[in-house]
């Protein structure tokens, strides 16, 4: 949650987020801070620093934003629904959840003690459907691989 709010507060997102607006914003802020517009060392390594923070709050956001889901919504279902959890990892209130199929995806604000109520239910799969898969924010943070 705290990436999501440090992202949207650099794009000045509040509430929902409109990729028109977002890319954008985005095209200014990398105009902006694009690091050959400097000439002095510090500030060319700042601009650096800065301009990659820019990129992958971009990225970061499109991934998590309405439309993005909306237009990934029946693959996103078919992986819930059709395979079953194969790992998991949860750190702060980051859950990673990687599915048979290859695809995983990360699930924002999921609390130690929900994330401890998964682990243990008696089907995972269930559990996750009904309080975290279709409750919480998330993203597809890796492609499908083969599973070996």
């Amino acid at each position: 949650m705290k990436r999501i709010k440090e992202y949207k507060k650099l794009f000045e997102v509040e509430g929902k987020i409109d990729l028109k607006e977002l890319k954008k914003t985005y095209r200014n802020l990398v105009k902006e801070w694009h690091p050959d517009k400097f000439t002095d060392e510090e500030k060319k390594e700042e601009a650096e620093i800065v301009s990659t923070k820019i990129i992958d709050g971009y990225h970061f956001l499109v991934s998590i934003a309405p439309e993005t889901k909306e237009a990934n919504l029946e693959a996103y279902k078919a992986t819930i629904t059709d395979f079953q959890v194969a790992d998991w990892h949860h750190k702060g209130m980051l859950l990673e959840v990687t599915f048979t199929d290859g695809n995983t995806y990360e699930y924002f604000g999921v609390s130690k003690i929900l994330f401890g109520k998964f682990v243990n239910a008696r089907s995972m799969n269930n559990f996750g459907k009904r309080n975290i898969f279709n409750s919480f924010t998330y993203r597809k943070s890796k492609k499908a691989s083969v599973m070996a």
